[in-house]
């Protein structure tokens, strides 16, 4: 086993650490105070080849694959966690399902400018009764003609009212439940689909989360994604990688909130000496680098897994609670080894902590995690 990154995935990690560091991180805490979502950053990020990470050239991406694509959101999450959920999702989720099921007219009309980032894509499965019960999907598609009729709404999307290109699930056989569900693409602009309330969130305040609403929205049936009936099982296939995000997600984050620990143990004294010559500091230390390599591995060995083709469902699921609850626990703990200060927004600790919580709740909570892989190891996959 190779647990290394070649040359060329270095180069792509260093690139996008100066970028992150040269563009976002002299803007984090003004963007996270005004809930700014940054979209003169967007060009930016496209003219970098992070709006179509995993997509091929000929779709307008970067021709990468998932250990480069990790490698890019933990980098850009260690300085700002909203710029990497963000691209996170733009990548993963919206993009990635029209990759994964769309037609090849569908790719060319809709992929190729999103993984080009010409546009911004967001993805709509979670509803107000239907979270982590995602097949009680209350949203519906009615087919009148070539057409859909849709009808309902979805929350907690990111790009929810910047995005140009929105795939979300309806119900076209209530009935059928899971079965029951079809993906469609939307485009902004269309009768009847709108951006409504934005949240105003603990965390990842920069990243634009709001819901969107479908009133009597009428699309073609040339936007549905796949056959009728297996929207469902198209997002939790999407989800597979989408995990593996909030993984590089919640490993970034918890990256630089050791960082930043480890720099004030080195500045700060107390009785006349480095808080990082005590030993209740370097065992503090020492276990936060343990949890976060360890986090790291997995998050890594399940982009691999994606990369050669294999399924990925318990190693995806493992790699996001895994990295999404350690991140937690690190950025607590840097919070206590910054002591009062940690408590201020003067400090980093406290918007890493804030960031690190929808980790655990985003693209599944820990709860789901837990069953998902629980069904996996018992059905003896």
């Amino acid at each position: 086993m190779d647990f290394e990154l070649n040359e060329e995935q270095r180069q792509v990690k260093m690139s996008v650490r100066e970028f992150a560091e040269g563009e976002i991180a002299p803007h984090v805490r003004e963007w996270d105070e005004a809930q700014h979502f940054p979209v003169e950053l967007l060009p930016k990020l496209a003219e970098q080849g992070l709006m179509g990470v995993i997509f091929p050239e000929e779709y307008g991406g970067a021709g990468m694959g998932y250990v480069e694509y990790v490698a890019i959101i933990e980098e850009l999450s260690r300085v700002d966690g909203s710029v990497g959920i963000s691209m996170a999702a733009h990548n993963s989720l919206c993009s990635n399902h029209i990759f994964m099921f769309g037609s090849e007219e569908q790719k060319r009309k809709f992929l190729v400018p999103l993984a080009s980032g010409q546009k911004l894509g967001a993805w709509g499965l979670t509803e107000p009764q239907a979270g982590s019960d995602a097949s009680g999907t209350r949203t519906t598609a009615v087919r009148r003609g070539g057409e859909w009729v849709v009808n309902g709404s979805k929350n907690f999307i990111t790009h929810a009212i910047h995005a140009d290109t929105c795939v979300a699930m309806a119900s076209t056989d209530r009935a059928m439940r899971s079965k029951g569900i079809t993906a469609f693409i939307f485009e902004k602009g269309t009768p009847g689909f709108s951006p409504g309330r934005k949240e105003d969130k603990l965390g990842l305040r920069a990243s634009e989360t709001a819901s969107v609403v479908f009133e009597d929205c009428h699309v073609p049936d040339e936007n549905r994604l796949g056959p009728e009936g297996l929207g469902f099982i198209q997002a939790m296939q999407v989800l597979d990688g989408g995990r593996i995000s909030i993984a590089a997600l919640a490993l970034g984050i918890a990256q630089g909130a050791y960082e930043s620990a480890v720099r004030y143990s080195k500045e700060r004294h107390q009785f006349g000496r480095a808080i990082a010559d005590f030993q209740a500091i370097q065992f503090k230390l020492a276990d936060m680098a343990t949890q976060i390599e360890a986090a790291r591995l997995l998050t890594y060995h399940a982009a691999a897994l994606k990369d050669a083709g294999k399924k990925v469902t318990k190693e995806s699921s493992m790699a996001k609670l895994f990295a999404s609850e350690i991140s937690v626990k690190v950025s607590e703990e840097a919070i206590q080894i910054h002591g009062g200060y940690g408590y201020t927004k003067d400090y980093p600790p406290e918007k890493y902590w804030r960031d690190s919580k929808l980790c655990t709740i985003g693209e599944g909570t820990s709860e789901i995690q837990r069953l998902i892989i629980a069904k996996q190891i018992l059905s003896g996959v």
